[in-house]
């Protein structure tokens, strides 16, 4: 495992499993259906050996499973395990700013279309109220595993309360 397993932080431990540049397009190739080494190793011109260790990775860290498709020789498929398939929101929103910032020509090369029959672009919400959640409406504080380490001085450190959490987020740089 890397540094960034060792940390006291849900983000670092995500980008720890999930953060190497392949692997979003690995994941992403595994929702659209392409499940066979084969065809990931084209689809995405990636090299046999990178395509291997990384896989190798996803399965261990439980976010792809693989399951026998032929016996003689001995092939597998990859499939999205729970945890694979409860990224897949993440990666329509890692799309939506590619497709606001970072456009292709000639526009976005896919779209997404929810199961009730509409085009849509992803956008959090509080599942409370229905807001949108973003970085001027959502405010951090430390939370039950907060604790002194490395990457978690911020919500670490003593509140106002005496808890953790001393340090809020909210209304951040203006962004042009």
């Amino acid at each position: 495992m890397n540094r960034f397993g060792e940390m006291h932080c849900s983000i670092a431990r995500a980008v720890g499993v999930l953060a190497e540049p392949w692997t979003p397009l690995i994941l992403r190739d595994l929702f659209l259906g392409v499940r066979r080494f084969d065809d990931l190793a084209e689809d995405l011109g990636i090299s046999r050996n990178l395509l291997t260790r990384r896989l190798e990775h996803l399965v261990a860290s439980g976010v792809v499973g693989r399951r026998p498709y032929q016996e003689r020789p001995v092939r597998h498929e990859y499939v999205l395990t729970e945890s694979g398939r409860e990224v897949v929101p993440a990666l329509m929103m890692l799309m939506a700013w590619g497709d606001r910032w970072s456009t292709p020509p000639g526009g976005p090369p896919a779209l997404l279309v929810h199961s009730c029959g509409e085009r849509f672009t992803p956008v959090p919400t509080c599942p409370h109220c229905g807001g949108e959640a973003n970085a001027e409406t959502v405010t951090v504080v430390g939370g039950p595993g907060a604790a002194q380490g490395p990457g978690t001085m911020v919500l670490a450190a003593p509140g106002p309360s005496g808890q953790g959490g001393g340090r809020a987020s909210g209304p951040g740089p203006e962004r042009g």
